[in-house]
């Protein structure tokens, strides 16, 4: 499996729009890539600002060039989320994931 990782920061009145960006427009984009398996959104407050981390996980590199084009390490930054940023990772990481546990309720 392959985490794939994406940072930004955003103004304290745009975080919830670019919350309800990612859920609305992201997700339902993500969900439809065969070999897509799940993704994060973190917020972290800051002072006047709030960061926000993004943790998408798939099955394979290949699946992965499916979302981000052949320019893997290309942040793919929509231009309604790029309004909503002060500034955002104009690239992305990439870690395989070599030990994993999740714990049921």
């Amino acid at each position: 499996m392959i985490v794939r990782t994406w940072r930004g920061r955003t103004s304290i009145s745009n975080q919830a729009a670019y919350a309800e960006h990612f859920k609305r427009n992201v997700i339902p984009e993500l969900q439809a890539i065969k070999g897509f398996l799940g993704a994060a959104l973190l917020k972290r407050d800051l002072p006047g600002e709030a960061e926000v981390f993004v943790l998408t996980k798939w099955i394979s590199m290949d699946a992965i060039r499916v979302f981000a084009d052949s320019d893997i390490e290309k942040a793919v930054v929509a231009p309604e989320a790029a309004a909503v940023l002060v500034e955002y990772d104009r690239t992305v990481r990439h870690y395989e994931v070599v030990y994993e546990v999740d714990q049921a309720d």
